[in-house]
């Protein structure tokens, strides 16, 4: 345990939240590369503190807003209005600290999901779930004016999402930069939906009533099929993390895919579908050569796997997830 810096003590004790900011404890928790984030305890009570990074922690330099923490509030504020279960209570939010307060939700009853698929835990009726929960966030902020002028967010999307992901990669494969530039371009102009940005396991929580969604740092009104494709990228990837679990990551996927797509109601289905067919394997190439890649494809062998898949499907897009999940799936069987 330690102390957190006088600027964030002093503001817990202004937002009522603690009375004497000398007598704070705090935990670090897993952050990930964008935030710090610690478990607090003061008199008697024990919540979440949040604080955006304006550098992230990658060894490639890469730099965002801090301004993005204040709309990951507005979004766990709106998605919580749409899905109240989903998402964690805030507390307390700073918009010039740059910080937020949020209830402690104890791993004992809220595992990540990105554990438990570690332990080879791929509960397609979780899966499910998730689809649906994001399904019904897209869904009631769709064609929102409203919603649109409030997540105007481009600028923060493009640091941190498109640029790092896309765009990145293309620096890397530069015989499918106009694929990949162009892709970024045409995701970037999509506005329809409030989109969360980083619909990865780590930010999902295994709750008693379903998933629970954290860090939506990305917040943007923009595609929906991006939260679609981030995440079944993810599923994608664990393959090659608990190759015993190869067959239930990918019955994972395919529930992930039917319950979204089958609660699209805000446009034709086969329209998002087929642009997070052109997306999933440009993030599916991006988590091994763009600047954020997954820390568990760690050979060279298995990075080419990716590569040998998602290069021709960058190339020449396809319009279904399933041609994705399977030209995967043939890949792992050789």
């Amino acid at each position: 345990m330690e102390t957190i810096d006088r600027e964030l003590a002093a503001w817990l004790a202004r937002a009522g939240l603690v009375e004497d900011p000398n007598a704070i404890v705090a935990e670090p928790l897993t952050g990930g590369v964008a935030s710090d984030i610690w478990r607090v305890e003061a008199g008697g009570r024990s919540f979440a503190v949040k604080r955006a990074l304006e550098k992230l922690r990658v060894a490639r330099d890469w730099h965002a807003p801090i301004s993005r923490n204040g709309k990951e509030v507005e979004w766990l504020l709106q998605a919580g209005r749409i899905v109240p279960d989903a998402v964690p209570h805030v507390l307390a939010q700073d918009a010039e600290v740059g910080a937020f307060a949020m209830e402690y939700l104890r791993p004992e009853d809220h595992p990540v999901w990105k554990a438990e698929l570690r332990a080879g835990r791929a509960d397609p009726a979780f899966a499910a779930a998730v689809g649906r929960a994001i399904a019904a966030i897209h869904g009631a902020t769709a064609h929102s004016a409203e919603i649109a002028a409030r997540f105007d967010t481009d600028a923060i999307f493009h640091s941190i999402r498109l640029e790092p992901y896309l765009e990145a990669t293309a620096e890397a494969h530069p015989d499918l930069a106009p694929q990949l530039m162009a892709l970024s371009r045409e995701t970037l102009a999509t506005k329809i939906a409030l989109v969360h940005g980083d619909v990865s396991p780590k930010n999902i929580l295994v709750g008693p009533k379903g998933p629970i969604f954290l860090d939506a740092e990305c917040a943007w009104y923009g595609d929906p099929a991006f939260d679609l494709a981030f995440c079944l990228n993810h599923l994608l990837l664990k393959c090659l993390w608990v190759p015993t679990s190869r067959e239930d990551y990918l019955a994972a996927f395919d529930a992930l895919a039917k319950a979204y797509l089958d609660a699209v109601g805000w446009e034709p289905r086969e329209k998002v579908e087929a642009r997070a067919a052109r997306l999933l394997p440009g993030l599916f190439l991006a988590r091994v050569d763009g600047k954020s890649p997954v820390e568990y494809v760690t050979t060279e062998p298995d990075r080419d796997r990716v590569r040998r898949v998602a290069r021709p499907l960058i190339a020449t897009p396809p319009t279904t997830l399933a041609a994705i999940r399977d030209a995967w799936e043939e890949e792992l069987s050789k």
